[in-house]
């Protein structure tokens, strides 16, 4: 299994602009930092500093492509957070809701 430092994913997550930056990643990966900048409203540095908390959070990965560093979206630490934080959660409620459903079918 894959180490995933939770605190560091939602500390990324946590800040609209990275998950604009997620979301641009989602809908076209392999984008150059010149791409991503075009698309928000901040300086290069801000950009930069933005994706390096992406990247330390391993919810974006690099590549060299000549003189470009492409960036692409690793959507694994969220399907990590989403199965330890968020599907355990949900289990007993959808249970109960079949469960519920089935009763009621019965009834009818």
């Amino acid at each position: 299994m894959l180490d995933v430092d939770d605190d560091r994913v939602f500390k990324a997550l946590a800040d609209p602009t990275r998950r604009f930056l997620l979301d641009l990643l989602f809908e076209r990966d392999g984008r150059s930092l010149r791409q991503l900048e075009v698309e928000v409203e901040m300086t290069r540095i801000g950009v930069m500093k933005h994706l390096r908390l992406l990247e330390e959070a391993g919810l974006v990965v690099t590549r060299r492509a000549g003189r470009e560093k492409l960036h692409f979206l690793n959507p694994v630490p969220i399907r990590l957070i989403h199965d330890r934080w968020i599907d355990k959660y949900t289990e007993r409620h959808a249970s109960a809701l079949a469960q519920l459903k089935t009763q009621l079918e019965e009834q009818t």
